[in-house]
């Protein structure tokens, strides 16, 4: 599952969704959302079909509600 940089959503909110959505402790999340910031991409994390599919809408979800154009892409390994 991919992550991708926007100018909009907040540093702050992608660290909660790794945490809250790809259960990432605050470091790992940190981490992932630099390496987003700084290249434009980055792995989220890595599931089933199925899995990484109901985590997608659950991101979708929650940029949403609060407002985010943050995107999240699912792509075969």
């Amino acid at each position: 599952m991919l992550l991708h940089n926007d100018d909009y959503t907040t540093m702050e909110f992608v660290v909660w969704v790794l945490q809250a959505v790809f259960n990432h402790d605050e470091t790992t999340a940190t981490e992932i959302m630099l390496h987003v910031h700084r290249t434009g991409l980055g792995v989220a994390g890595v599931y089933p079909r199925d899995v990484a599919e109901t985590r997608v809408s659950q991101v979708e979800a929650l940029a949403r509600e609060h407002e985010y154009p943050l995107l999240c892409t699912t792509e075969e390994a």
